[in-house]
């Protein structure tokens, strides 16, 4: 089979994750793949369809590489995700260049699809139920560099917050049996994956449904067995099911980063009500506390919501004191924004953008000064630095610490006249600070 292959993919990591699968599927089924839109037989846009500016830059990508219908050599495009998922009626009437529409728990029908496509000539639209299970026993491509890759550990979410459409989208939690995560990570470990992060709509729910109780710890302890695997990443922990005996976990394993990504949205007890959030300010403030206690090092990256509706000036303020006291590591902050067939979309009091914009824009501007006062202290610090790409014309390289997850966090500019490898880990000493990265120099030998 001829026929070239090119896959688009916007939003999450877990999406990343799913298109990773899709591409070895069809790698398996002869279909060529390429980085190349225009010289692509195939154009797969995998959509993100949770946020506004979101759903919009899914259709604006699936506009724009449908015109490679007239200009290049696209004969048929596909389209799947989580906007397909949520609006497979209207986008089928709506965009009569798509040729077939896949849900979230169709995306491993992608070869059988294009197949029938591509021989019928017939449009093909196949959206089944959100809590459908799908199975990940197939070979993965990663988009990703080749020394670090996602582990997708559970599909759904059971959390049901007020604002969030991700239940209707990815279905209830399901999580992946334990031994065939660590088969997967085994795998990607020989592939040359030397840094592991966990990931689900909620990663500390994890085995909960399946084995009727929290089993994240010893899926974690199976994963750190694996010899060729030097860190394993947390991202997207819930304050509320952080318990000793992961903190006590991440203390004591050394390829666990001393990272936790714990997404708290607000801090004000009515406003997590509200959200449905199974905390209270009190046990978030408890969780931060024993985490810095237990493990001094730990960087903590969480993500806030503002504008919520009925969020007042005093709420916000709380808000922002808040984050002031805690001094959070890494911080993200989004402006609410209203999702239709959730409750919260029906809330009173909705706040205007413009408010929204201000309030996200004053806590990132403190966010910026907390960041660099924590980066100025880490001069002097010794760190194993995994060194991503080479500043071209120079002896720098950029690289990340065990205390920043890639794409969203800092990094470490790391001058060296030694040649270093793409992917290596080295020993590096922080000799400067900017607002979010670092810039070190080497000292002694390559890490391993």
């Amino acid at each position: 089979m001829n026929e070239k292959v090119y896959l688009e993919t916007l939003g999450c990591s877990k999406n990343q994750v799913d298109s990773e699968i899709m591409l070895g599927i069809l790698n398996k089924h002869d279909y060529i793949l390429t980085y190349d839109e225009g010289d692509a037989d195939i154009i797969v846009v995998n959509t993100c369809g949770f946020i506004e500016s979101a759903k919009q830059e899914s259709i604006d990508t699936i506009l724009e590489l449908a015109n490679l219908k007239k200009t290049g050599n696209c004969k048929v495009m596909v389209v799947t995700g989580c906007l397909i998922q949520r609006y497979s009626k209207e986008l089928s009437e709506e965009l009569p260049e798509v040729d077939a529409f896949l849900g979230t728990t169709n995306f491993d029908e992608i070869a059988q699809i294009v197949d029938k496509t591509l021989s019928k000539g017939k449009r093909v639209v196949s959206i089944t139920s959100a809590d459908k299970s799908v199975s990940y026993d197939f070979p993965r491509i990663l988009t990703s560099p080749s020394y670090s890759a996602y582990l997708k550990i559970a599909e759904g979410c059971d959390n049901l917050c007020t604002y969030c459409i991700i239940p209707k989208l990815r279905g209830k939690y399901r999580s992946r049996p334990i031994e065939k995560l660590v088969t997967e990570a085994k795998n990607l470990a020989k592939s040359g994956v030397r840094e592991l992060i966990i990931i689900a709509q909620d990663i500390t729910r994890y085995g909960l449904d399946m084995y009727g109780n929290h089993q994240l710890v010893k899926l974690l302890e199976e994963l750190s067995h694996i010899e060729e695997i030097k860190w394993i990443r947390l991202q997207y922990s819930y304050p509320d099911i952080i318990n000793d005996e992961l903190i006590s976990l991440i203390a004591t394993n050394d390829k666990i980063c001393n990272y936790i990504d714990m997404p708290i949205q607000h801090c004000n007890d009515k406003i997590l009500r509200r959200m449905n959030r199974r905390t209270t300010k009190k046990h978030i403030l408890n969780v931060i506390d024993k985490l810095r206690s237990r493990i001094p090092k730990i960087a903590l990256r969480t993500s806030l919501i503002v504008g919520f509706p009925g969020e007042t000036d005093e709420q916000f303020k709380e808000l922002y004191d808040f984050v002031k006291s805690v001094g959070f590591d890494r911080l993200g902050v989004f402006t609410y924004s209203k999702q239709e067939n959730t409750p919260a979309a029906e809330f009173p009091h909705q706040i205007p953008e413009k408010v929204k914009e201000d309030r996200k824009n004053e806590i990132m501007f403190l966010q910026r000064d907390l960041s660099f006062n924590r980066n100025m202290d880490k001069i002097g610090s010794i760190y194993d630095i995994l060194i991503e790409e080479k500043i071209e014309d120079e002896n720098v390289y950029v690289g990340r610490t065990e205390f920043d997850a890639p794409e969203v966090d800092g990094v470490v500019y790391v001058n060296s006249d030694t040649e270093i490898g793409i992917g290596e880990f080295v020993r590096a000493k922080i000799i400067d600070a900017l607002e979010y990265d670092l810039i070190g120099e080497i000292v002694n030998e390559f890490s391993k």
